[in-house]
Parts: structure tokens; C-alpha cells; sequence
């Protein structure tokens, strides 16, 4: 191998094994030395104890992720060009998956593009980024302007990216939490973190400044499409409908009535305003409670006043130490619900939770509609929207579970 410019980590056999079996991630326990002066944020070689090169990646000092690769090509440079091909290699993938359907999509979804740690979500003119590794934050002078540049090419011009680091996770990196507007050269600052998206003939107002996450869960959008299709002449209970998405694509599927329910008021009073721009309001109510007081309140009163149930619960788990009452969470609302439909009726249920594994999520229903005395006759499986891609070789990009069932 010809000479090569960046210092280089050792990893382990351990470590070795994990890259060439196609993850990007080294950990700190993995690394036996490093050599050259590496910096903290810049590029280093990873190579095994008899020198084979690995990869390339980000050196981050003060994660346990120590390392993240970017590269396992030797003849990679890493300049503005590399990253413009990285760039419209993502943008291509999503048209070719997305269609047409590229109004509001995922443009970046971290190691599943190879950009390890970033997220990016347009919402029409505005992209909306999420930055949550030093490698990333210290390439986005160049990365950020490419990304406006590719999409606004084209035809589809960019007005502003959107920064929302506003999460303690960055701290792991030694990154501070900020948000706020990236300067993007030639171009003024838009005026209002508001926008309106339209997703399967919806239209939302989406707060991408003090919204959850980025403003608005993308992932979701062909599952929604999927409730639509079933709610026709349906009493829906819409469990967590934050913004009021999956509420709203019942109601405008032909729900004979849709009641949206969330802990958060201000969630409420969005869904609220979201209904009405679609004059959908007129088939429609909201609640604001905690779903785990609503559904056995209902129970308690005796009545099934819904024969359609949704659970779109937030992650109850973001590591493997709380799964265990994250599992008893996930299986009191979905007992309750399965105790509450008719027979006969549908449930949809899911969770967004990497930790929550599929294994573990059907292990739990199976015990809920077994304690409910309940079968479940299932309809559709589903993941996450294809513009947020599965690598199989890295599992943590692999989270959304999303079933459809007749309760019986």
C-alpha cells in the first residue's frame, strides 16, 4: 500500500472483525494504539495489528465511539468533490425510491448514507439538520452549501438550512447543543421557522425550530397510508398523535370518527390546526391525556366506542438498560387497547425504538393478547419509509416496527 498522509489506529481483532463484517463504528476498547499526531474531529486510517488498512474515518476523543468510518477505499480523497458524490448518491437513491414523493423526505439518514452521525430532512424549501458527531459538525463548512446546491439543481431550490443540535447526545462528543440558522453564502436567512409540507395529500404546519426531533416524524408516511386505506367507516382512537398525522390520514380516509389524544396540550392544539387546514375538523376531536390514564378510564366505563386503535408511542427505551420497563410499557397500552376494541376490531401498534428489537416487540404482543384473551390475525408488517434505508450490516439503522392486526 503506497504511503498514506493520515496517523492510524490499531484496532483489535475484536474491532478488525466488526469493520470487515461491514460496521463503521470502532469503540475505544477496541483501539490498541494510534500513531501520527490524529486530532480530535480529523481523519484517521484504521488498520489492523499487521497493518492491513480498514478504512478511514473521524476520530472522536471523547465518545466511546472513538472512530466512525467514512471510507474502506484507499484511493478516497477526501475533498469537496468526495463529498458532492456523497451527496448526490444520497439525493439519487431518494429519487429513485421516493418517485415524485420528494416535497418532504429524508435526504440523509446518518450510516445509512455514510455520513456517520448527521441527519438531514427537507421540508420543501428548507432542509432541517441534525448533527450528532464531531467528523460530521467539522465537514459541514463544506458539506452543508453541497447539499443546498445538489437538491437546488434539481429544480427544486433550497431557501435555508435549518440546524436543530438542541440534544444532550451531542455532549458525548464534546459538541455543545445550539439551533439555529446555517449561513448558506449568497443567501439571506429566511424569516420563519414555520412551513407548511403536504404529505399523501396532507397538509401540515411544521415548527422545525421547536418541533420534536427536526420538526416532523418522516419516517412514518407510507404507514400512514396504510391506516388510511382502513379507517373507512371506522371509530378511530389515535394514541400519541403528536401533530395529528396519523389522525388526520384516517379522518381523511373515510373514518367515520377520529378522536386524536396526546399528553402534550400545545401537540393537541397543532393536530387541532392541522384538522382544519384540511377541513377535516368536522370529523374529528382531540384530547389532551396520558394515554396510560385514557385507555383503562375507557375500559373502566364499559363501553368500545372504537373499533380502530392506533399506538404510535414515543421511544419508551434509548438503550439496552431500560428495555426491560420500556417492554412493560409498550405491553400495558397495547393490552388495554386489545381489551378495549370489539372483537373484530384493528389495531395498529408500533415502536420507533432501535432497543426494542423485532423479536422482543412480537414476544410482548403475543403476551398482551394473550393476557387480554385476545387473537391477533395480522394484516400488514411494515418498517420505516424507504428514504430512511436499512443497512443490514449495521442494525441501529434498522428501528421502526409498524403491524396492522384484526383483533379477534
Amino acid at each position: 500500500m503506497k504511503q498514506r498522509q493520515y496517523p492510524q489506529a490499531v484496532v483489535s481483532p475484536k474491532g478488525e472483525r466488526s469493520i470487515e463484517s461491514g460496521h463503521p463504528w470502532v469503540y475505544d476498547t477496541e483501539i490498541k494504539a494510534l500513531s501520527g499526531e490524529p486530532e480530535n474531529g480529523g481523519l484517521l486510517d484504521v488498520v489492523t495489528v499487521k497493518g492491513k488498512y480498514l478504512g478511514t474515518g473521524f476520530l472522536s476523543q471523547r465518545s466511546k465511539i472513538r472512530v466512525r468510518l467514512i471510507s474502506r477505499s484507499a484511493n478516497d480523497r477526501f475533498d469537496e468533490a468526495f463529498w458532492e458524490r456523497r451527496v448526490r448518491y444520497a439525493w439519487d437513491y431518494r429519487k429513485a425510491v421516493m418517485g415524485g414523493d420528494l416535497h418532504a423526505c429524508r435526504v440523509i439518514f446518518g450510516e445509512a448514507d455514510q455520513f456517520p452521525g448527521l441527519t438531514v430532512d427537507r421540508f420543501g424549501d428548507i432542509l432541517v439538520t441534525q448533527t450528532l458527531s464531531l467528523g460530521m459538525e467539522t465537514v459541514k463548512p463544506v458539506l452543508f452549501p453541497l447539499l443546498a446546491k445538489v437538491i437546488s439543481e434539481d429544480g427544486q431550490p433550497i431557501r435555508g438550512i435549518y440546524e436543530r443540535n438542541d440534544v444532550a447526545i451531542r455532549e458525548l462528543e464534546g459538541l455543545a447543543q445550539n439551533k439555529g440558522w446555517f449561513p448558506l453564502p449568497g443567501q439571506e436567512t429566511p424569516g420563519s421557522t414555520e412551513t407548511v409540507i403536504a404529505e399523501n395529500g396532507i397538509d401540515y404546519l411544521v415548527d422545525f425550530e421547536n418541533g420534536q426531533k427536526t420538526g416532523f416524524f418522516l419516517d412514518q408516511k407510507y404507514n400512514r397510508l396504510a391506516v388510511s386505506r382502513l379507517a373507512r367507516g371506522r371509530r378511530v382512537l389515535d394514541c400519541f398523535t403528536h401533530t395529528g398525522s396519523f389522525a388526520l390520514n384516517a379522518a381523511k380516509g373515510g373514518a367515520e370518527r377520529v378522536t386524536a389524544v396526546d399528553i402534550s396540550e400545545s401537540a393537541v392544539e397543532l393536530a387541532r390546526q392541522n384538522a382544519r387546514r384540511n377541513g377535516l375538523e368536522g370529523s374529528m376531536d382531540f384530547l389532551a391525556e396520558n394515554v396510560f390514564d385514557l385507555l383503562p378510564r375507557l375500559e373502566r366505563e364499559g363501553s368500545s366506542p372504537y373499533d380502530f386503535i392506533i399506538l404510535d408511542p414515543p421511544a419508551f427505551t434509548k438503550s439496552r438498560k431500560t428495555v426491560d420497563s420500556a417492554t412493560r410499557g409498550y405491553k400495558e397500552i397495547n393490552y388495554r387497547a386489545m381489551k378495549l376494541l370489539p372483537r373484530g376490531g384493528y389495531l395498529a401498534t408500533c415502536s420507533c425504538s432501535h432497543f426494542m428489537t423485532p423479536e422482543l416487540f412480537v414476544n410482548m404482543l403475543s403476551a398482551a393478547a394473550r393476557d387480554a384473551g385476545r387473537e391477533l390475525r395480522q394484516i400488514e408488517a411494515r418498517q420505516q419509509a424507504p428514504d430512511h434505508p436499512i443497512l443490514w450490516n449495521v442494525p441501529e439503522t434498522d428501528y421502526l416496527k409498524f403491524f396492522l392486526f384484526q383483533v379477534i
